[in-house]
């Protein structure tokens, strides 16, 4: 039995015996830092079937509990707040029973798989600073999710279809002069994300001449020559025009190319990929299902919807008049699909960017309404924009961060911080620019990751690299200054704690390992990693004070206490490795 399990039962036979009630729960909460205990009692929630002064029940409360429970040595009341002090042997109990700190925070496995979709790109342009938050997002929810103990599958669907595809081929057809990635020695993504900027600049001079000619905007807009062929070539597609499909697959094998080498510098994969090419028609077999039992309706002109008005909702259009797939068809394919093929499976995590929260809304809802019981557990990972100091970022006018060149900027940060702060032993090039990347990798990481999901990010790449505050090189730092420690111990012996007393510094540092498992369960539940991430940076806070406080190696006589504090510090830097990997940040042996 835990000792908060104790503690609820000992609370409730207080309440019974004091005051001859019966509480159904008990609220606990980490005690504030400008009081002294380890673990607080909530006493308002207690009124309900206790009545008197807050302050005195919590009294009464304590003193039971200091009387029947060995580990609570004293305790104080603030208002309704009961401060229980627990004794060092509690903490020690509690360190001496964790066998292996490096599997410390993962749980065993439990029933249920979840699969987390993140990324999706289109096949039109190379991944951007928006696509990096939303990658790394959904990577760590995975990975928190298997921390936790579940089966995950880590997938994606690409959106390798749609006029916006065509818009990059028709411009690479009528201005591309045969150029390849090996022509020009570009990345295959790029080189077709410069064809889609190339047709938005040729389509706005087409619109410029036609408004010229007399023509509103507006008309403008539909009639431009430019755009007319890229429907057109759109409709051929769907066809399977020999010609168009050729064309559609040589651009689309360069762009898989570069994204293949943009996830492994960021360092994520997937389990599973899914194409928007293959899930779209699916999604057009079950509009006719859904359209004989009444869940879709049949317009005029010949367009289907989903009436959702009696929900709250509005009018959805589910296929056009003219029988091609909107993006809701072939989302509802592509669910469909992912269900059959894991059906352990018994929540999607869909993880996209907070523009598309009605989408989502939208698509559960018919999904609900097709009958299909797993619709119940599905869930959108909504998370907010990145924004940067210059503004926001448009792919069609060529404005947008980059994710390569990201990632090179951030380890060339890296690079001048650490040589301006001295920061570095002595590396070869060669492990520089290795230990370069991981810093400035694990800056940008961990800079987006501690930010809720819901919240907008200004990023700033110089702030993200500092060695101070809850920055990841911060955080890498203390964890190879562990790792330095250790190595100048050399080789310990583990000796008994037995009667050990423990240092203000040691006890805070336990109480903040302790919490670990609980706060991965946590971020599990809310498809959180900020939630890690923040926790880390706390541990982290404790350890160096800690370091700054005491002694560890050097001057410490009583081998019991030399020993503890070695393995404390080990075990700290275990947490953090482990805490890092969900996040999908490394931590460097040394710096």
């Amino acid at each position: 039995m835990s000792l908060q399990e104790t503690l609820e039962l000992q609370i409730k036979k207080a309440v019974n015996q004091l005051y001859q009630a019966d509480l159904e729960t008990v609220e606990f909460q980490a005690t504030r830092k400008e009081f002294e205990g380890d673990i607080t009692i909530v006493v308002f929630p207690m009124l309900r079937v206790v009545k008197g002064n807050p302050v005195q029940i919590g009294e009464a409360i304590g003193a039971y509990l200091v009387e029947n429970v060995e580990e609570v040595l004293r305790f104080n009341v603030v208002k309704g707040f009961l401060n229980l002090v627990l004794s060092d042997a509690y903490f020690l109990n509690f360190f001496k029973g964790v066998s292996d700190f490096s599997d410390f925070g993962k749980a065993a496995h439990k029933e249920g798989a979840f699969m987390v979709e993140y990324s999706s790109p289109n096949t039109n342009k190379p991944l951007h600073l928006g696509h990096v938050r939303n990658v790394l997002l959904g990577y760590s929810v995975a990975e928190i999710l298997k921390a936790s103990g579940k089966n995950v599958y880590k997938t994606q669907i690409i959106n390798d279809r749609g006029i916006h595809i065509c818009k990059s081929m028709l411009a690479w057809k009528k201005y591309g002069d045969g150029e390849t990635p090996e022509s020009v020695g570009l990345k295959g993504d790029k080189l077709v994300g410069n064809y889609y900027v190339r047709f938005d600049q040729e389509y706005k001079k087409e619109i410029a001449q036609l408004i010229a000619e007399g023509l509103s905007e507006d008309e403008a807009k539909v009639q431009a020559p430019l755009l007319l062929e890229a429907q057109e070539m759109l409709r051929k597609w769907e066809a399977g025009d020999t010609e168009v499909v050729g064309l559609w697959e040589k651009m689309n094998s360069w762009v898989y190319k570069g994204f293949d080498v943009t996830y492994k510098a960021i360092g994520v994969d997937f389990d599973k990929l899914y194409y928007e090419s293959n899930t779209y028609l699916l999604g057009k077999e079950v509009i006719k299902e859904g359209l004989s039992k009444n869940v879709f309706y049949k317009k005029d002109d010949g367009s289907i919807w989903c009436d959702l008005t009696e929900d709250g909702l509005d009018e959805k259009i589910v296929q056009r008049s003219d029988g091609t797939a909107v993006y809701m068809t072939q989302d509802i394919g592509t669910a469909i699909q992912r269900s059959k093929d894991y059906p352990d499976v018994g929540g999607m995590i869909y993880t996209v960017g907070n523009e598309q929260e009605y989408h989502f809304q939208v698509l559960f809802l018919i999904l609900k309404k097709l009958g299909f019981d797993w619709a119940q557990n599905l869930f959108h990972l909504s998370y907010g924009m990145v924004d940067l100091p210059s503004g926001k970022m448009k792919s069609r006018e060529g404005t947008v961060v980059d994710a390569d060149d990201l990632i090179a900027e951030m380890a060339s940060t890296a690079r001048k911080i650490s040589e301006e702060l001295g920061k570095i032993d002595s590396f070869s090039e060669e492990e520089m620019t290795a230990l370069y990347h991981m810093i400035g990798l694990g800056a940008l990481k961990y800079y987006i990751l501690k930010v809720d999901p819901k919240k907008r990010i200004l990023f700033n790449p110089e702030e993200s690299v500092d060695f101070q505050g809850n920055t990841g090189p911060f955080i890498q730092y203390t964890y190879a200054r562990i790792q330095s420690i250790l190595r100048k111990a050399g080789n310990t012996t583990e000796s008994s704690y037995e009667g050990l007393e423990l240092h203000e510094k040691e006890k805070e540092l336990l109480k903040q390992l302790q919490l670990f498992p609980e706060i991965m369960q946590q971020a599990a539940a809310n498809y959180n990693p900020a939630l890690i991430a923040n926790y880390t940076y706390e541990l982290v806070k404790a350890f160096n004070s800690f370091y700054q406080n005491v002694s560890i190696v050097m001057g410490v006589d009583d081998p019991k206490v030399k020993s503890f504090r070695i393995s404390l510090s080990r075990s700290v830097g275990q947490v953090i490795k482990t805490a890092f990997s969900v996040l999908g940040i490394q931590v460097p042996e040394r710096m």
